[in-house]
C-alpha cells in the first residue's frame, strides 16, 4: 500500500537540490527518491525508481520544456522556475505539466502543488489563476451559458466538484451536469484538456 508521495528533484544547482530535499524529507507523506542534474538522465532515472511527482527546473544543462510531453507520460510534472515571465509556465502547462511553481514561493505552497499534481489536478499561482479566469471568460462566453462558464473556470483552476459546488452554492450533481455540458460543447473528455484549452484561448497574449 502506497503511504507517501515519491519525488524526484531535477535541477542543475546542487545547493538548491540538497536544500529542497532536506525540507521535503522533513514533511510526512513525502519522500525524495532521487536527484537529477542533467536532462539526459531524466528518463533513465524515472525508469529506475517509483516517481509520483517530478520537480523540474526549466533549464538543466539545456532547456527542458520540450521534454515535458515525454516526461508527463511516466509521471506528474511540477515545473519549479526562477523566471517571473509567464511564457515558460504557460508553455509547460500546455505541454503536460500539472503545476508551475516560482522558486520564490514558500515550501508550503510547493507542497500544495505537489499534492495537487499527485492527484492529477492542475495547480498555478494566484496571479495566473486570475488571468486565466479572465481569458477563459472571453473565450467561452459565446458558447457556454453563464453558469457553465463559471463551472468551467473553477474546474480549469483545479477545483474538485465539491469545491466548485461550495463556491457557486449549487449541488455536486448540478456541477456534474454543467461540466458534462461544457465537455460536450467544447469537445473535451477530461479536466486537464479543459485547463489546457484555457491557455490556448490567449492567456496573457502568449503562444508557442
Amino acid at each position: 500500500m502506497q503511504t507517501s508521495i515519491s519525488l524526484v528533484i531535477a535541477d542543475d544547482h546542487t545547493l538548491f537540490r540538497q536544500g529542497l530535499r532536506s525540507l521535503l524529507d522533513r514533511r510526512p507523506g513525502l519522500e525524495v527518491v532521487a536527484e537529477v542534474e542533467r536532462a539526459t538522465d531524466l528518463l533513465p532515472t524515472l525508469a529506475s525508481v517509483r516517481c509520483d511527482v517530478l520537480l523540474l527546473a526549466p533549464h538543466l544543462e539545456r532547456p527542458v520544456l520540450h521534454d515535458i510531453k515525454a516526461l508527463s507520460r511516466v509521471t506528474q510534472v511540477v515545473v519549479v522556475t526562477d523566471s517571473d515571465h509567464p511564457r515558460d509556465g504557460v508553455t509547460a502547462l500546455c505541454r503536460g505539466a500539472r503545476a508551475v511553481v516560482p522558486k520564490r514561493t514558500s515550501i508550503d505552497t510547493l507542497i500544495e502543488a505537489v499534492h495537487a499534481a499527485a492527484e492529477g489536478l492542475v495547480w498555478m499561482p494566484p496571479e495566473v489563476q486570475a488571468a486565466l479566469a479572465e481569458q477563459l471568460n472571453k473565450g467561452t462566453e459565446a458558447q457556454l451559458t453563464a453558469r457553465e462558464g463559471e463551472v468551467a473556470r473553477c474546474v480549469a483552476l483545479g477545483l474538485r466538484n465539491a469545491e466548485v459546488a461550495k463556491r457557486l452554492s449549487i449541488t455536486e450533481g448540478t456541477v456534474k451536469t454543467h461540466l458534462n455540458n461544457v465537455f460536450q460543447k467544447l469537445g473535451f473528455r477530461d479536466r486537464l484538456a479543459l485547463a489546457r484549452y484555457a491557455y490556448r484561448v490567449g492567456l496573457l497574449g502568449l503562444h508557442d
